[in-house]
């Protein structure tokens, strides 16, 4: 509960397959199940006209899924980070707003004569039921293709630790500011709205002020022996030089004098840990 939700669940791409897939989970959910007493919506309709004005009522509570899901890709994009706890109380939220929804819907419109506990106590199970069904699935499927993404780069050896000759650093606005030789790289650290990368130049530590985030730059990194260790730290791995457990965490030890030790947070301890093993090999 709290490791850090995994990357793929909030790719773009998997969004909109979250979203469409809800969707049409719903739309036949709505129309075969016939919860909300959606039959009573409009008596004596014939059953393409039934299909229609359901669809839309339930497409209208989807709408919940899309702003979330827009909001949450956004959160995660500017730096933020998301436990798998987090998550389980988003989607809790996603059930609530949806079943109020459908259950104002009853009350105004269809004029639903129930008590208001009666009402949410149905529309929470139905809602339950149109999200956590094809979230499971979808989530089991992500996975399955993510494992065999990374499996399919172990065999072609694609995942084993690279160098790229340079490294670009770009501010915000994606205007260049700093091109280094990976190997003359140490880490970078998060300072408020700006990124410090401590490197090497003429033998002596450097360091240069960069307004960006830790987020976007990592984004850049894939591929590289740069990993993210930490919320304030990204290090160069080929630059560890002792890889310590302590009570209180991991630490990082770089292969240069009068540098800190790289705290490693609880959060990307298997992400680092992931990485050791394949500089153990």
């Amino acid at each position: 509960m709290f490791q850090k939700l995994p990357d793929y669940l909030n790719e773009k791409s998997n969004i909109i397959r979250l979203i469409v897939l809800t969707a049409l989970f719903a739309l036949v959910f709505i129309n075969i199940y016939e919860p909300f007493n959606s039959r009573s919506w409009k008596p004596g309709i014939s059953e393409m006209a039934y299909f229609l004005y359901s669809s839309l009522i339930t497409l209208t509570g989807v709408l919940v899924v899309v702003i979330s899901r827009i909001i949450m890709y956004y959160h995660c994009k500017h730096g933020k980070t998301l436990l798998i706890w987090h998550y389980a109380v988003w989607v809790l939220a996603e059930i609530t707003v949806m079943s109020s929804f459908y259950a104002l819907f009853e009350i105004l419109v269809m004029h639903d004569q129930r008590s208001v506990n009666a009402l949410m106590k149905g529309s929470i199970t139905n809602t339950s039921l149109i999200l956590l069904l094809p979230y499971a699935i979808l989530w089991l499927y992500f996975s399955y293709l993510d494992k065999k993404k990374k499996l399919e780069l172990i065999e072609s050896g694609e995942n084993e630790p690279t160098k790229k000759s340079m490294l670009s650093f770009s501010d915000e606005k994606s205007d260049l500011k700093l091109s280094i030789q990976t190997e003359q790289l140490l880490y970078l650290e998060s300072a408020d709205n700006y990124v410090k990368i401590y490197y090497l130049n003429k033998g002596k530590l450097t360091n240069f002020m960069l307004r960006n985030s830790l987020k976007n730059i990592e984004e850049s990194l894939s591929g590289t022996a740069l990993i993210r260790c930490h919320r304030s730290f990204v290090v160069n791995f080929d630059k560890v030089k002792v890889l310590r457990k302590e009570k209180d965490g991991i630490y990082l030890a770089l292969d240069q004098e009068n540098i800190p030790d790289i705290p490693v947070s609880k959060t990307y301890t298997e992400r680092v840990m992931a990485k050791f093993s394949l500089y153990s090999v």
